[in-house]
């Protein structure tokens, strides 16, 4: 009886909590992983003026990345106003993937891995040069070349 007791006690406490602080599900944010230009012209279609809350990296252009961000309203930390015209927007400004003199995504991670092959497909429909397997084949490197065209049946 005593155990009836306590599991009814505890399903209660439960209810209690769930119903005085929620169930805790969050809603999706529809401009991170937008461009900063993209997220703010759409902020703007919204009737939104756009606020950069922090920014992470070294890149100041319309390319770095929306990380979160937090819709009104809201509490100000300035000033502890009211704010409901407004969308604060967190910025991750480091490069598309990290190199050897610049930040940005690991390449052993997913987001490194596109970005990185992005870069290199960009660069390769812009140069002139002919290309194997992502390498631009020049005078330097033509064994090179040679070899991963043979390697890959071309």
């Amino acid at each position: 009886m005593k155990k009836y007791i306590v599991g009814a006690g505890a399903i209660g406490a439960m209810a209690v909590s769930t119903a005085l602080f929620g169930t805790g599900v969050a809603a999706a944010d529809g401009y991170a992983g937008m461009t900063y230009n993209d997220a703010a012209s759409a902020a703007s279609d919204n009737g939104l003026s756009v606020v950069v809350a922090a920014r992470v990296g070294d890149k100041l252009s319309d390319d770095c990345v929306v990380t979160r961000s937090q819709t009104p309203p809201f509490v100000s930390a300035d000033d502890g106003s009211h704010r409901s015209g407004e969308i604060q927007f967190y910025l991750n400004c480091a490069g598309a993937y990290a190199t050897a003199t610049s930040s940005g995504a690991s390449v052993a991670s997913p987001e490194g891995r596109t970005a990185k092959a992005a870069a290199e497909e960009a660069a390769a429909a812009q140069s002139p040069l002919p290309t194997e397997q992502g390498i631009v084949c020049t005078g330097e490197n033509t064994g090179e070349c040679i070899g991963l065209a043979e390697s890959s049946g071309g």
